[in-house]
Protein backbone atom coordinates (compact mmCIF):
# COMPACT_ATOMS: atom_id res chain seq x y z
CA UNK A 1 0.00 0.00 0.00
CA UNK A 2 1.86 3.73 -1.05
CA UNK A 3 2.33 6.02 1.96
CA UNK A 4 0.90 9.15 1.49
CA UNK A 5 3.40 12.00 0.87
CA UNK A 6 4.13 14.31 3.89
CA UNK A 7 2.71 17.48 3.71
CA UNK A 8 4.96 20.07 5.60
CA UNK A 9 3.53 22.66 8.07
CA UNK A 10 1.74 25.48 6.68
CA UNK A 11 3.71 27.88 9.01
CA UNK A 12 6.85 26.38 7.90
CA UNK A 13 5.42 26.76 4.03
CA UNK A 14 4.99 30.44 4.73
CA UNK A 15 8.60 31.20 5.69
CA UNK A 16 9.76 29.38 2.76
CA UNK A 17 7.84 31.90 1.06
CA UNK A 18 8.71 35.03 2.53
CA UNK A 19 12.55 33.83 2.10
CA UNK A 20 12.91 32.91 -1.15
CA UNK A 21 10.05 36.00 -2.96
CA UNK A 22 12.20 38.99 -1.27
CA UNK A 23 9.96 40.84 2.00
CA UNK A 24 6.51 41.53 2.95
CA UNK A 25 6.12 45.51 2.99
CA UNK A 26 2.26 46.73 3.97
CA UNK A 27 1.13 42.78 3.40
CA UNK A 28 2.65 43.08 -0.12
CA UNK A 29 5.33 40.76 -1.27
CA UNK A 30 8.11 42.80 -2.84
CA UNK A 31 10.99 41.02 -4.95
CA UNK A 32 13.06 42.61 -7.60
CA UNK A 33 15.21 45.77 -6.88
CA UNK A 34 14.04 45.98 -2.91
CA UNK A 35 13.83 41.91 -2.54
CA UNK A 36 17.71 41.77 -4.56
CA UNK A 37 19.39 44.61 -1.93
CA UNK A 38 17.81 42.66 1.22
CA UNK A 39 18.40 39.78 -0.16
CA UNK A 40 22.26 41.20 -0.84
CA UNK A 41 22.46 42.61 2.82
CA UNK A 42 21.26 39.29 4.20
CA UNK A 43 23.89 37.35 2.52
CA UNK A 44 26.73 39.99 3.22
CA UNK A 45 25.89 39.74 6.92
CA UNK A 46 25.82 36.11 7.12
CA UNK A 47 29.64 36.38 5.33
CA UNK A 48 31.03 39.35 7.41
CA UNK A 49 29.37 37.91 11.05
CA UNK A 50 30.74 34.71 12.70
CA UNK A 51 28.33 31.91 13.30
CA UNK A 52 25.98 33.09 16.20
CA UNK A 53 27.45 35.82 16.76
CA UNK A 54 25.25 39.17 17.74
CA UNK A 55 26.62 42.78 17.21
CA UNK A 56 25.51 45.55 19.54
CA UNK A 57 26.49 48.87 20.40
CA UNK A 58 28.92 49.17 23.03
CA UNK A 59 27.25 50.93 26.02
CA UNK A 60 28.95 53.41 28.04
CA UNK A 61 29.49 52.64 31.35
CA UNK A 62 29.78 56.23 32.63
CA UNK A 63 26.71 57.79 30.80
CA UNK A 64 24.19 59.97 32.83
CA UNK A 65 20.71 59.65 31.10
CA UNK A 66 19.45 61.95 33.53
CA UNK A 67 21.15 64.34 32.30
CA UNK A 68 19.01 65.60 29.44
CA UNK A 69 16.30 68.71 28.48
CA UNK A 70 13.00 68.62 29.37
CA UNK A 71 12.11 71.58 28.78
CA UNK A 72 14.57 74.22 28.09
CA UNK A 73 15.81 74.91 24.36
CA UNK A 74 19.39 75.36 24.21
CA UNK A 75 19.65 78.63 23.78
CA UNK A 76 17.99 78.65 27.70
CA UNK A 77 19.94 75.58 28.74
CA UNK A 78 22.92 77.52 28.21
CA UNK A 79 22.09 81.33 29.86
CA UNK A 80 21.32 78.71 33.12
CA UNK A 81 23.88 77.50 33.27
CA UNK A 82 26.37 80.58 32.94
CA UNK A 83 23.80 82.16 35.46
CA UNK A 84 23.71 79.20 38.02
CA UNK A 85 27.67 78.73 37.95
CA UNK A 86 28.04 82.88 38.59
CA UNK A 87 25.63 82.36 41.64
CA UNK A 88 27.42 79.07 43.06
CA UNK A 89 30.76 79.02 41.18
CA UNK A 90 33.40 76.39 41.56
CA UNK A 91 36.04 77.50 43.91
CA UNK A 92 38.58 75.46 45.99
CA UNK A 93 36.06 74.19 48.50
CA UNK A 94 34.69 72.11 45.25
CA UNK A 95 32.87 72.05 41.67
CA UNK A 96 30.29 75.18 40.80
CA UNK A 97 26.91 74.77 39.83
CA UNK A 98 27.76 74.09 36.09
CA UNK A 99 30.00 71.01 36.96
CA UNK A 100 27.31 69.25 39.55
CA UNK A 101 24.69 69.82 36.70
CA UNK A 102 22.38 72.43 38.47
CA UNK A 103 20.73 73.36 35.12
CA UNK A 104 19.45 70.01 34.69
CA UNK A 105 17.97 70.41 37.82
CA UNK A 106 16.13 73.36 37.11
CA UNK A 107 15.03 72.23 33.56
CA UNK A 108 13.66 69.07 35.12
CA UNK A 109 11.44 71.06 37.73
CA UNK A 110 10.08 73.30 34.83
CA UNK A 111 8.85 69.98 33.07
CA UNK A 112 7.36 68.81 36.38
CA UNK A 113 4.36 69.81 37.88
CA UNK A 114 5.79 72.48 40.61
CA UNK A 115 7.09 74.42 36.98
CA UNK A 116 3.08 74.33 36.24
CA UNK A 117 2.54 75.66 39.88
CA UNK A 118 -0.16 72.54 39.47
CA UNK A 119 -0.65 72.73 43.91
CA UNK A 120 -0.97 76.42 43.51
CA UNK A 121 -4.22 78.91 43.35
CA UNK A 122 -3.19 80.49 40.20
CA UNK A 123 -6.69 82.08 39.25
CA UNK A 124 -7.40 86.23 38.82
CA UNK A 125 -7.55 88.19 40.53
CA UNK A 126 -4.10 89.18 40.65
CA UNK A 127 -2.77 92.60 43.28
CA UNK A 128 0.39 93.88 43.86
CA UNK A 129 1.67 91.86 46.76
CA UNK A 130 3.73 92.79 50.06
CA UNK A 131 7.40 91.21 50.20
CA UNK A 132 5.96 89.18 53.21
CA UNK A 133 2.91 87.33 51.37
CA UNK A 134 4.80 85.67 48.90
CA UNK A 135 4.57 85.08 45.02
CA UNK A 136 1.44 86.23 43.83
CA UNK A 137 1.99 86.30 39.85
CA UNK A 138 -0.24 85.32 37.24
CA UNK A 139 3.25 84.06 35.42
CA UNK A 140 3.57 79.91 36.48
CA UNK A 141 7.30 79.82 37.54
CA UNK A 142 8.29 78.15 33.79
CA UNK A 143 6.91 81.00 32.29
CA UNK A 144 8.45 83.53 34.67
CA UNK A 145 11.89 81.73 34.24
CA UNK A 146 11.79 81.63 30.40
CA UNK A 147 10.94 84.92 30.46
CA UNK A 148 13.75 86.08 32.74
CA UNK A 149 16.41 84.14 30.56
CA UNK A 150 14.94 85.86 27.61
CA UNK A 151 15.57 89.04 29.48
CA UNK A 152 19.41 88.39 30.83
CA UNK A 153 19.88 88.28 27.03
CA UNK A 154 18.61 91.48 25.80
CA UNK A 155 19.95 92.91 29.05
CA UNK A 156 23.29 91.91 28.21
CA UNK A 157 23.09 92.93 24.58
CA UNK A 158 21.81 96.24 25.12
CA UNK A 159 24.67 96.95 27.66
CA UNK A 160 27.98 94.83 26.42
CA UNK A 161 26.57 93.94 22.71
CA UNK A 162 27.15 90.67 23.39
CA UNK A 163 24.79 87.89 25.11
CA UNK A 164 24.92 86.64 28.16
CA UNK A 165 27.52 83.48 27.93
CA UNK A 166 29.37 85.63 26.02
CA UNK A 167 30.06 87.68 28.56
CA UNK A 168 32.92 87.81 31.05
CA UNK A 169 32.38 86.59 34.89
CA UNK A 170 32.22 89.90 36.20
CA UNK A 171 30.18 91.48 33.58
CA UNK A 172 27.74 88.48 34.27
CA UNK A 173 28.08 89.06 37.70
CA UNK A 174 26.89 92.98 37.28
CA UNK A 175 24.12 91.77 34.61
CA UNK A 176 22.69 89.42 37.76
CA UNK A 177 23.46 92.23 40.05
CA UNK A 178 21.23 94.81 38.27
CA UNK A 179 18.26 92.00 38.04
CA UNK A 180 18.57 91.17 41.97
CA UNK A 181 18.12 95.17 42.64
CA UNK A 182 15.03 95.56 40.11
CA UNK A 183 17.34 97.55 38.10
CA UNK A 184 15.51 96.23 35.37
CA UNK A 185 12.26 96.35 33.45
CA UNK A 186 10.38 92.84 33.07
CA UNK A 187 6.89 93.51 31.58
CA UNK A 188 5.66 93.86 34.59
CA UNK A 189 7.33 90.97 36.64
CA UNK A 190 9.91 92.88 39.26
CA UNK A 191 12.64 91.36 38.28
CA UNK A 192 14.22 90.49 41.67
CA UNK A 193 11.41 88.09 41.69
CA UNK A 194 13.09 86.18 38.52
CA UNK A 195 16.62 86.58 40.38
CA UNK A 196 15.15 84.85 43.56
CA UNK A 197 13.74 81.93 41.50
CA UNK A 198 16.75 81.80 39.52
CA UNK A 199 18.98 81.67 42.70
CA UNK A 200 16.68 79.18 44.94
CA UNK A 201 16.56 76.76 42.04
CA UNK A 202 20.40 77.00 41.85
CA UNK A 203 21.22 76.58 45.42
CA UNK A 204 18.65 73.41 45.50
CA UNK A 205 20.01 71.72 42.49
CA UNK A 206 23.27 71.48 43.58
CA UNK A 207 22.14 69.96 46.97
CA UNK A 208 19.17 68.08 45.81
CA UNK A 209 19.23 63.91 45.58
CA UNK A 210 21.00 62.85 42.59
CA UNK A 211 17.77 61.27 41.30
CA UNK A 212 16.50 65.30 40.15
CA UNK A 213 19.09 65.86 37.90
CA UNK A 214 21.69 67.76 39.78
CA UNK A 215 24.50 67.20 42.42
CA UNK A 216 26.32 65.16 40.42
CA UNK A 217 28.22 62.29 41.75
CA UNK A 218 26.87 63.93 45.44
CA UNK A 219 29.63 66.37 44.86
CA UNK A 220 27.45 69.37 46.38
CA UNK A 221 26.95 66.88 49.83
CA UNK A 222 30.90 65.69 49.37
CA UNK A 223 31.53 69.14 50.00
CA UNK A 224 29.73 69.56 53.53
CA UNK A 225 29.87 66.16 55.04
CA UNK A 226 26.20 65.40 54.57
CA UNK A 227 25.88 61.94 54.57
CA UNK A 228 22.59 61.95 51.79
CA UNK A 229 19.70 59.30 52.43
CA UNK A 230 21.21 57.02 54.47
CA UNK A 231 19.09 53.76 55.22
CA UNK A 232 19.54 54.15 59.04
CA UNK A 233 21.73 56.27 61.58
CA UNK A 234 21.10 53.39 64.32
CA UNK A 235 24.52 52.21 65.09
CA UNK A 236 25.68 55.79 65.60
CA UNK A 237 23.52 58.10 66.48
CA UNK A 238 24.24 58.43 70.05
CA UNK A 239 28.35 58.74 69.07
CA UNK A 240 29.89 61.71 70.05
CA UNK A 241 32.05 62.18 67.80
CA UNK A 242 31.89 63.53 64.56
CA UNK A 243 30.96 60.76 62.01
CA UNK A 244 31.97 61.11 57.96
CA UNK A 245 29.94 58.96 55.94
CA UNK A 246 29.82 57.74 52.41
CA UNK A 247 26.71 59.59 51.00
CA UNK A 248 24.47 57.78 48.99
CA UNK A 249 21.36 58.57 46.95
CA UNK A 250 17.42 57.64 46.84
CA UNK A 251 18.99 55.40 43.77
CA UNK A 252 21.25 53.58 45.75
CA UNK A 253 18.90 51.95 47.82
CA UNK A 254 17.42 50.24 44.75
CA UNK A 255 20.53 48.93 43.81
CA UNK A 256 21.07 47.50 48.06
CA UNK A 257 17.31 46.12 48.46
Amino acid sequence: MAKKPTQKPQDESRRRFLKYSGTAIGGVVVGGVIGGIIGSSNQKRGEDAEPGETKTPAAESNRDYNQALMFFNQDQFMITEAASERIFPADENGPGAKELGAAFFIDHQMASAYGMNARDYMMPPFYKAEASQGYQLSFKRRELLALGLDALNEYSSDKYKKTFTKLAPEEQDAVLSDFEKDKVNLKGVPASTFFSLLQSLTIEGVYADPLYGGNKNMAGWKMRNYPGNQMSFYDDIEKEEFIKMEPLSLHDHLELG
